[in-house]
């Protein structure tokens, strides 16, 4: 990764060295809750996240804006694709809910698509891909049980980015897991609409993680 390299803050930004060459108080920018809280699950878990070891900036054809690479662990970053600090965010936390399943459970990525049609209606239900300000901005809004619709379409687009198969045996995958994957929370143990949510989830988190500690 020519001329780019990442650093993770205690506040749960992940930045890039352009981007701390724009501003002189990085630290300062807005925490992130969803990658403070994903961080610490996946320490807890056993799998701390070194950001030497597991990502990767590289240049992506399309319109990819990232991967979770489960043959070496390792989350790759679009850095032609991904436009500002945000896009960063919701990217990395989408990202990373790939590495945490691939951490707490035995997926088979590679050959059992309903596995992966799982890990992607919790990412896009988890990762903020489906908020309401997001939806907006792609002038999608209005629909009743909205939010359960964007998880199903963007889990479907996101296998059929990675998998070279048919939108009907995407479509069918995504529907046999959809109930239970969309309704398993962790490690947030709530849907996080938006960073105030991401926020209170983060502080259960914790309260949990000393709750355990503590037996």
């Amino acid at each position: 990764m020519p001329g780019r390299e990442i650093d993770i803050y205690s506040d749960g930004e992940l930045r890039t060295t352009r981007d701390l060459r724009a501003t002189s108080e990085p630290r300062q920018q807005s925490q992130d809750p969803y990658v403070k809280l994903l961080l610490d699950a996946m320490k807890h878990s056993g799998c701390a996240v070194n950001r030497e070891r597991h990502f990767s900036c590289e240049d992506c054809n399309g319109n990819v804006s990232g991967g979770f690479d489960a043959s070496v662990s390792q989350i790759v970053l679009c850095q032609n694709n991904i436009c500002n600090q945000a896009h960063m965010n919701r990217v990395v936390t989408h990202e990373l809910i790939h590495a945490f399943d691939h951490c707490r459970a035995h997926v088979d990525w590679f050959t059992n698509v309903r596995h992966l049609a799982c890990s992607e209606v919790r990412a896009a239900n988890l990762s903020g891909d489906c908020s309401l300000l997001n939806e907006i901005f792609r002038l999608h809004f209005g629909l009743k049980r909205h939010h359960q619709t964007c998880v199903r379409d963007r889990a479907i687009r996101s296998i059929l980015a990675v998998r070279n198969i048919s939108k009907e045996v995407a479509q069918k995958a995504v529907d046999e897991v959809f109930e239970s994957c969309f309704n398993d929370h962790e490690p947030f143990g709530r849907i996080p609409h938006n960073k105030t949510y991401a926020r209170y989830a983060h502080r259960d988190f914790q309260n949990r993680d000393r709750y355990y500690s503590n037996i």
